[in-house]
């Protein structure tokens, strides 16, 4: 039989899954609606899990779960769950699910499976440092270090949205680089409230020229710039890999590309050397599907299948 894995991404909004093979094709794929916050139980979690997996159950050898917060990623044990953190966290959720199911089901912190996409069959594969910082409500992602995911001391590696963006206040780069932050700033900027924008509508007036909008992107691509400088800086890192919905825009890499030259080409340090520290940028791939990529290629490394 063909190595079939399940491979399932729990998100904020939806529950994505795709039925893959060991090469990463898709054979079909599909969503359903994360429960509500209010709702959410381990028994509801492993119920509408379990939904999904008894569709494919007689064609797969295994199970790849992806999920935020703070993974112990060879055993299972969550020390966080991020919007799951209420009834997942100090849990184990495919130690949960073996309760049901006799097949090896293993999981990957989200940011750390999309770094892992991007390092198997993405923008990273010919890089031996790089780092994948993907835009989404706050900033997530992973560190690739001499071709290998970097986990840190308790998993936390790659955490970005908890980095400080200034020393004299708690604000951290979580309140500034995601996306939630650019439809802030544009709502202020053109007095619309807030739940009516969203990304698709603000890049249409980016796209459009509207020259307020733009001005919101351009103090947004800054702050990116200047986070990706500092990462750079401390790490040296190849290349960077930007993904996220919003990273779909190429006019988000136009300016970002302009931030980062900016801030680098007028550093107060280049009276004292030839050059500093300059991020270098690219696309992600995989987009929506890169969780349930890194995912199944951590499941296939652990079971020892690649």
């Amino acid at each position: 039989m063909e190595t079939k894995v399940l491979a399932i991404d729990l998100g904020g909004t939806d529950i994505k899954y795709a039925l893959m093979t060991k090469d990463a094709e898709i054979i079909e794929k599909s969503k359903v609606p994360t429960p509500e916050f209010t709702l959410g139980s381990v028994e509801v979690i492993i119920k509408v899990l379990s939904g999904v997996i008894d569709q494919y159950i007689m064609d797969i050898n295994g199970i790849a779960l992806s999920m935020p917060g703070i993974l112990n990623s060879f055993t299972g044990d969550a020390e966080s769950a991020g919007m799951f953190s209420h009834y997942l966290s100090e849990n184990n959720l495919p130690k949960l699910l073996q309760e049901h199911y006799d097949l090896p089901i293993t999981v990957e912190n989200d940011g750390k499976a999309a770094a892992l996409s991007e390092l198997w069959k993405g923008g990273l594969k010919d890089v031996d440092n790089g780092a994948v910082v993907i835009l989404g409500t706050a900033v997530g992602g992973g560190i690739i270090i001499d071709r290998k995911l970097y986990r840190g001391n308790s998993f936390a590696a790659g955490e970005m949205s908890f980095m400080l963006t200034n020393a004299d206040t708690d604000d951290m780069w979580g309140s500034t680089g995601g996306s939630s932050y650019l439809l802030t700033l544009v709502s202020e900027r053109i007095k619309v409230p807030r739940e009516e924008l969203n990304g698709y509508k603000v890049f249409d007036m980016v796209n459009d020229g509207d020259e307020r909008v733009l001005e919101c992107l351009q103090i947004y691509t800054d702050k990116l710039a200047r986070q990706l400088y500092n990462v750079q800086a401390l790490l040296d890192l190849d290349l960077f890999a930007i993904g996220g919905g919003i990273s779909r825009q190429p006019i988000l890499h136009e300016y970002l590309q302009k931030s980062i030259d900016e801030y680098c080409n007028n550093h107060p340090f280049l009276q004292f050397m030839p050059r500093v520290p300059k991020p270098k940028i690219t696309v992600c791939k995989f987009f929506n599907d890169s969780n349930l990529i890194g995912a199944l290629y951590h499941h296939l490394t652990l079971t020892k299948q690649i």
